[in-house]
C-alpha cells in the first residue's frame, strides 16, 4: 500500500511527499547488497565531485607508482591505529583499493579523520602512489543550506514523537493538555489558529515484544487496541491540522529500514481520520508552499541509527550525545547519509540507498532518543522530539535521561522558535 494523503482538500493542497522509499516484494541475495553499496558510492561520489576542494580527482586504480598531489573518493572499508599512532584507511572505489595514511602529527586533520566511520563515503586531498597515500585534507559530502527559508504566510508547525500509546506510563493527561492547546481551548493564545502541521516522528503506540520483559509495562496488551485508543486521541484534534505520522521501532512494521507504513491490519483507525497522511520511515515531505514559494521539505527519520554513533564516535562518546541527539543529527548530515555504517541498522538492499540524503532538507526531524532539542547546522533546522511515556525500568538500565512532553513550535514566516511544556 502507498501512502495515504491528507483527505481533505484545503489540508492536502500545501502537504505532499517530496521522496520515499520503493515498497519491497523480494527476498534478498548478495548481487543485492553489492548493488546497493555499488550504487550509494555512485551517488556520493557524484556529491563529492562538485566539491571544488577535489581537485586532480582521480580513480584509485588509476594512481601511477609516483608520488604525485590528487585527490581521490573512497568508501571506507577498515579504520585501525598503529604503533606510531597514525590512523591508516583502506579506501576503495569502484576500481581498487589504497591504504590512506592520516599522521597523528596533524592534529586537526586527526581529529577529522576520528569521525570517519566504516562504510562512508569521503574525498581525501593529499599525494602517494598506488601503495599508500598521505592525507592533507579530508572532505565530508555534508549538507549545505545557503540560506533559511520563510514562508510568505505565518503559519506554525509543531513535532511530537514517542507518544507510546498502550504503556501503563503513557503521559494522558499532559497529551489532553495539548490537544487543548492545539484545539484553541487554552486562553491567551491566539497563535493556535495558525498552527497547520504537526509531525509525529514514530513510536506513536507502545507496541508489543519491543524489548525484554516489556509485558509489565503495558496498559494495553492487544496491538489493535493501542491503535485504536490513539486514533481516537489524535481524532480530537481540529481538522484543518494536517497530522504527518511515520513509523518506530516501536510500531510493530518491520525494523529493517526503509519502514513500511503501518499495517492496515492494526492501524485502521488511523487511515480513516480524514486529516492524517502517514509515510514510511524515512521520508521527506514538503509542507507550506505557497505561490512563487516552494514551501519547506521536513526529512523525517524516527532515528534508530544514532546510539551506534553515540557509542563508536569518539568525539560524540565524550559529549554523551545520547542525551545529545542534535550531535548525531549534525554528524550524519555532514555525512549527508542517515546510517553510513552497515553495523548501525538493520535495512534492506534497496537499489537507490534510503539513508543517503539526496535533498538537502530544510528541517531533519527525528525521535527515538526521547531527548527535545533544536538547533541549525549549515542553515538546516534540526529538531529532536522528548517522549510521552514516563520513565521505565528498561530506559532506567539503559542509562537514558529522557525528556517529557516538550514540543518545539515553528513559526515559518519568521522562523521563530518556542518550545511549549506540557509536563
Amino acid at each position: 500500500m502507498s501512502e495515504i494523503r491528507c483527505r481533505k482538500s484545503d489540508v492536502r493542497n500545501n502537504v505532499k511527499i517530496v521522496e520515499t522509499s520503493p515498497d519491497i516484494s523480494k527476498s534478498f541475495e548478495v548481487k543485492d547488497f553489492v548493488g546497493y553499496f555499488r550504487n550509494r558510492f555512485s551517488e556520493m561520489r557524484n556529491v563529492l565531485q562538485e566539491h571544488s576542494e577535489l581537485d586532480k580527482l582521480v580513480s584509485i586504480g588509476k594512481i601511477s607508482g609516483s608520488n604525485q598531489k590528487l585527490s581521490i573518493i573512497g568508501i571506507v572499508y577498515d579504520k585501525r591505529i598503529t604503533k606510531n599512532k597514525n590512523i591508516i584507511f583502506d579506501v576503495e572505489d569502484l576500481t581498487g583499493r589504497i591504504k590512506v595514511l592520516i599522521n597523528q602529527n596533524k592534529p586537526e586533520l586527526y581529529k577529522l579523520a576520528e569521525e570517519i566511520t566504516l562504510d562512508s563515503v569521503i574525498g581525501f586531498r593529499g599525494s602517494g602512489n598506488r601503495d599508500i597515500f598521505f592525507t592533507n585534507d579530508i572532505i565530508f559530502p555534508d549538507c549545505v543550506l545557503s540560506e533559511r527559508k520563510k514562508s510568505p504566510v505565518e503559519e506554525y508547525v509543531l513535532f511530537i514523537g514517542d507518544l507510546h500509546y498502550g504503556s501503563k506510563r503513557f503521559l494522558k493527561d499532559n497529551f489532553l493538555k495539548f490537544i487543548d492547546y492545539i484545539n484553541g481551548d487554552v486562553p491567551n493564545t491566539p497563535e493556535v489558529s495558525k498552527i497547520k502541521y504537526l509531525f509525529i516522528a514514530g513510536d506513536v503506540v507502545t507496541g508489543i515484544g519491543n524489548y525484554p520483559n516489556q509485558e509489565p509495562d503495558l496498559g494495553i496488551v492487544d496491538l489493535e487496541e493501542q491503535f485504536i485508543g490513539v486514533a481516537e486521541l489524535l481524532g480530537k484534534i481540529r481538522k484543518d491540522i494536517c497530522i504527518i505520522i511515520s513509523p518506530g521501532n516501536h510500531d510493530c512494521v518491520r525494523l529493517m529500514e526503509p519502514q513500511p507504513i503501518f499495517d492496515e491490519k492494526f492501524a485502521w483507525p488511523l487511515y480513516e481520520l480524514d486529516n492524517v497522511l502517514i509515510t514510511k520511515n524515512p521520508s521527506t515531505v514538503n509542507i507550506g508552499a505557497k505561490e512563487n514559494f516552494s514551501g519547506f521539505n521536513v526529512l523525517n527519520y524516527h532515528g534508530f541509527s544514532f546510539f551506534y554513533y553515540a557509542k563508536t564516535i569518539s568525539y560524540l562518546i565524550k559529549q554523551k550525545a545520547a542525551n545529545k541527539p542534535e550531535l548525531i543529527m549534525q554528524y550524519l548530515l555532514k555525512n549527508r547519509h542517515l546510517a553510513p555504517t552497515h553495523a548501525s541498522v538493520q535495512y534492506c538492499p534497496t537499489e537507490k540507498d534510503a539513508h543517503f540524503i539526496r535533498e538537502i532538507p530544510d528541517i531533519f526531524l527525528s525521535g527515538h532518543t526521547h531527548k527535545s532539542a533544536v538547533s541549525y547546522y549549515n542553515n538546516i533546522l534540526v529538531v529532536s522530539t522528548s517522549c510521552w511515556e514516563a520513565m521505565t525500568p528498561y530506559m532506567e538500565k539503559m542509562g537514558s535521561i529522557p525528556d517529557f512532553c516538550k514540543v518545539p513550535m515553528i513559526n515559518l514566516k519568521t522562523r521563530s522558535v518556542k518550545i511549549l511544556d506540557f509536563e
